[in-house]
């Protein structure tokens, strides 16, 4: 399917509310640089004007998107950190509503990548790499889809010096090969409901098992607004929304252990 087909046939609709909330909640709420939206009225139209162009039944060119969300003031990023998780949950909700179909949102999302790639590879990566930086690590367990989310969170931490790579939804036994090759320093999971919290202590008890040098584990995502107690439930070591935060842990832990 090219990414200017249209399809209006309705699907999944028995599973309309649990997978908007994992989708909006994965795009709103997980760990982000950028906390608060401007709100302004220039801001606004820049989202709106997004949006449409993500609905639209013509071909999506994501540089023209780029050029045009540019010329508006805005930073690369701003529209990493805000404007493409705040169309998202625009997707979302208007699904909720039952205002576009599945396959509008299904479609948006691969747009949204699109211009998300298209960003980054706007970014000076070598420019932003720093020494001190930790390998990370960013997990998306099994059961889980919200792929843009943990994306945008790889784009924050490739931008904040980082080398990344990324888990999509893999067994536990790939997942020990890839820790026992990679050795990440900091792993951040993301978890979109407490559904699948089985998993992520899962994936947790595989970490801890695979790895003696005492990674820092971060969880993020929509899982913060629907459950208490993560940190207990779950074995990681901080739970946050922010990257910053997490890097924040991460250097003090280093500090910790190397006496400094």
């Amino acid at each position: 399917m090219s990414q200017s087909d249209h399809i209006t046939a309705r699907g999944f609709q028995h599973n309309r509310s649990s997978f908007v909330d994992g989708y909006v909640s994965s795009a709103s709420s997980m760990m982000s640089v950028t906390q608060a939206a401007n709100r302004d009225e220039g801001c606004q139209d820049a989202l709106d004007h997004l949006v449409r162009a993500l609905l639209a039944k013509r071909i999506f060119e994501p540089f023209v998107i780029l050029d045009e969300l540019r010329e508006r003031d805005l930073s690369l990023d701003t529209i990493v950190d805000l404007f493409i998780p705040r169309a998202a949950c625009a997707l979302g909700q208007e699904w909720k509503d039952d205002e576009i179909s599945f396959a509008d949102v299904t479609i948006g999302a691969m747009r949204l990548q699109a211009l998300l790639d298209e960003t980054m590879a706007q970014v000076d990566l070598d420019a932003a790499l720093i020494d001190d930086r930790p390998q990370s690590l960013v997990v998306l367990p099994k059961g889980q889809q919200h792929f843009l989310g943990v994306n945008v969170i790889a784009a924050q931490l490739r931008r904040l010096g980082c080398g990344v790579s990324l888990s999509f939804d893999e067994s536990m036994g790939y997942l020990n090969a890839r820790l026992k090759d990679e050795h990440p320093q900091l792993i951040l999971i993301s978890c979109a409901r407490r559904e699948t919290l089985e998993t992520v202590c899962e994936t947790v008890q595989t970490i801890r098992a695979t790895l003696s040098d005492s990674p820092v584990i971060a969880l993020g995502g929509g899982v913060l607004d629907e459950a208490e107690n993560l940190k207990d439930r779950t074995g990681v070591d901080i739970v946050t929304r922010s990257v910053k935060d997490a890097l924040a842990f991460y250097a003090h832990h280093d500090q910790a252990l190397t006496g400094l």
